[in-house]
C-alpha cells in the first residue's frame, strides 16, 4: 500500500522537475539572447574612431555617401558585426557537436582536421597561385577543411570497427600534424608566404568586408540546420553504441550528418577569418553547466554564446589597443586560456 501511495507523489516530483529543468533551460536561451543583441550593439558603436550613440543610430540610416560616420558603421562595422555573428555561433556549435560525438572532452571542431587543412589550403592559394586577399583565401581555405575532414574520417574508418570517437580523434591529431609539417615547410622557404599567411593565421574579423559574409553564409546556415537535426542522435550516442542501435538509431547516419556539420560549420568560419582558438573548445563546457547535457539546448545555446563571445573579444580588441586594435584571435587566447583553467578547476563542468 505504501509504495503504491508513493508511486503518485513521485510521478508529480519528476513533472515538477522537468518543468523547472525546462523553465531554467528556457531562461538560459533568453538570456544568451539578450547578450547576443548587447554585443552585436557593443560592436556597431565601438571602434577605433570614437562616435556618439546619436551618430550611430543616425549613421544606420544615413545613405550620404560624404558622411564619414554612416560610412564607418554601415560599411565596416555592420558587416563585421554579422560576420562575427555567423563565425562565432559556427564555432560554439560546432565544438559541442565535436565533443559529443568524440566524447572528449578537450575536443574542439580542429581535431577533424579542419584547421590544418585549411591552413594548408591557404599556404597553397599563397605560394602557387599568388592569392593575397581575405576574399580570394575563402574558397581555398573551404575546400582544404573538407579535404582534411574526409581523410581523417577515411583514415578514422579503416579497419574492422570503423569510426569511433578514438579513431576520429587519433586520425585527426596524426593528419593535422602532418599538414601543419608542410605548411611550415612552405612558410619558412619563403618570406612572401610568411607574410601573407601570418595576418590569416592569426584570426580576426577586420579586413573581411561583406563579401566574405556572403561567401560562408550558405554554408553556415547549411551547418545549423544538420546540427539541430543531429543533436537528439547526439543524446542516444551519449548512451552508447549498443544502446543507441538498440533504440533504433543508424550510428552510420548520425556520424555522417555530424561530421557533414562540423564540416560546413567550422570549415566556413576558419575560411572567413582563420583559425579562432577556444571558441569551440570553452563554449559548451560553459553551456552545458548552465543547461544540462541534453544537446537539443545545449547545440542551439553554444551557437548563442560562441557568438556573443566572439563580438565580446572583438570589441574589447579595439578598446585595448586604441587606435589600434588587437585581432580577436590574440584576445581569445589571452582570455579564453586563464577561463578555462579557472574553469577547470572548479570543476564546474559537466560530464559529456
Amino acid at each position: 500500500m505504501t509504495a503504491t501511495a508513493d508511486a503518485p507523489a513521485r510521478s508529480g516530483a519528476a513533472r515538477t522537475s522537468v518543468r523547472t529543468q525546462r523553465a531554467r533551460r528556457t531562461l538560459v536561451l533568453l538570456g544568451l539572447v539578450g547578450l547576443v543583441l548587447a554585443a552585436a550593439l557593443a560592436s556597431i558603436a565601438v571602434g577605433t574612431r570614437s562616435l556618439a550613440p546619436g551618430e550611430v543610430w543616425r549613421a544606420l540610416f544615413e545613405t550620404d555617401p560624404t558622411n564619414e560616420a554612416a560610412v564607418i558603421v554601415r560599411q565596416l562595422r555592420v558587416p563585421r558585426t554579422v560576420l562575427g555573428l555567423l563565425v562565432g555561433a559556427a564555432l560554439g556549435m560546432s565544438g559541442a557537436l565535436m565533443q559529443g560525438h568524440t566524447r572528449n572532452p578537450l575536443g574542439d571542431p580542429g581535431l577533424l582536421g579542419v584547421t590544418a587543412g585549411a591552413s594548408l589550403a591557404v599556404v597553397l592559394a599563397i605560394a602557387v597561385f599568388g592569392v593575397a586577399s581575405p576574399a580570394g583565401y575563402v574558397w581555398f581555405a573551404f575546400a582544404g577543411a573538407l579535404i582534411g575532414t574526409v581523410l581523417v574520417y577515411a583514415i578514422g574508418s579503416a579497419g574492422r570497427g570503423g569510426a569511433t570517437p578514438v579513431t576520429l580523434a587519433l586520425a585527426g591529431a596524426a593528419l593535422s600534424a602532418l599538414l601543419y609539417a608542410i605548411v611550415r615547410a612552405f612558410v619558412v622557404s619563403d618570406s612572401r608566404t610568411l607574410d601573407n599567411f601570418r595576418f590569416w593565421q592569426v584570426g580576426a574579423l577586420a579586413g573581411r568586408g561583406e563579401e566574405v559574409a556572403w561567401q560562408v553564409g550558405p554554408f553556415i546556415a547549411v551547418g545549423v540546420v544538420l546540427a539541430l537535426v543531429n543533436a537528439p542522435a547526439l543524446n542516444l550516442l551519449g548512451l552508447g553504441e549498443d544502446v543507441a542501435r538498440g533504440l533504433g538509431q543508424r550510428i552510420w547516419l548520425a556520424r555522417a550528418v555530424g561530421l557533414a556539420a562540423i564540416t560546413l560549420l567550422c570549415g566556413a568560419a576558419t575560411a572567413a577569418c582563420g583559425p579562432i582558438a577556444f571558441v569551440g573548445l570553452v563554449v559548451p563546457h560553459v553551456v552545458r553547466a548552465l543547461t544540462g547535457p541534453d544537446h537539443r539546448w545545449l547545440v542551439p545555446c553554444s551557437a548563442l554564446a560562441g557568438a556573443a563571445l566572439l563580438l565580446a573579444a572583438d570589441v574589447l580588441g579595439r578598446v585595448l589597443a586604441r587606435p589600434g586594435e588587437l585581432q580577436v584571435g590574440i584576445v581569445l587566447a589571452l582570455v579564453g586560456a586563464p577561463f578555462f583553467i579557472a574553469l577547470v578547476r572548479r570543476r564546474r563542468t559537466m560530464a559529456l
